[in-house]
């Protein structure tokens, strides 16, 4: 067991008896939920240590699009990978992008997305929930960013994987395969820099979890 499991099995009693929960260790059949007799807890040490009790770990993958090469941002995410490592299995996959010719035809940036897409759904395994990041998805606070990543933790989705498209967006088919699809805001980032801001919204959904003075 790694230090992960053990450091949840612990906060965990701690967490339960703080909030007075009861919880059971069998799971319900309903939905694969775990429940308590008073609540459903929504916190990382339950959902961690559920976790732990039937041989996993929440898996968190980024599927991205393109290479970074920019010193300063592959600082940011090693330094925010580092800060995950305490609350989940953590793994980014960078896939080459599509060279895009200037004043490309609608049909020829669809053909780009297409490949793009192929490469991605390439690796999703079918027992992964996709949240696709699209301008059309759902616009969440952090809060509710943290309670949808524990929410999937106590359903038994260990394993999630976040898509970022390239600089023309995902193919249907991507977004097609996507459990949720969601949209951190309507104005443009750049590619590279979302990473980044992703994996601090990730790391600040767990901290929320636990109750931890990060978020404010």
């Amino acid at each position: 067991m790694n230090h992960v499991l053990v450091e949840a099995e612990r906060n965990t009693k701690i967490a339960v008896e703080r909030n007075n929960y009861i919880c059971h260790r069998t799971p319900c059949h309903l939905d694969g939920e775990f429940l308590c007799k008073k609540n459903r807890v929504q916190s990382t040490e339950i959902v961690l240590y559920t976790l732990c009790l039937y041989g996993g770990i929440m898996n968190i993958t980024l599927v991205t699009v393109g290479k970074l090469k920019e010193k300063y941002l592959k600082d940011a995410i090693s330094e925010y990978s580092k800060r995950l490592s305490r609350y989940c299995k953590l793994d980014i996959i960078e896939l080459q992008d599509e060279k895009t010719p200037e004043n490309a035809s609608d049909k020829e940036e669809s053909l780009i997305k297409e490949k793009e897409g192929q490469k991605i759904l390439g690796c999703i395994k079918d027992n992964m929930y996709v949240i696709a990041l699209d301008l059309k998805g759902s616009m969440i606070s952090s809060e509710e960013f943290s309670e949808l990543i524990g929410d999937l933790g106590i359903r038994g989705n260990s394993n999630i994987v976040f898509v970022i498209g390239g600089s023309l967006g995902l193919s249907k088919d991507v977004l097609s395969r996507a459990d949720y699809k969601l949209c951190f805001s309507k104005m443009t980032f750049p590619h590279q820099l979302f990473r980044v801001m992703l994996l601090e919204q990730i790391y600040r959904g767990f901290r929320i979890m636990k109750g931890e003075p990060y978020h404010k």
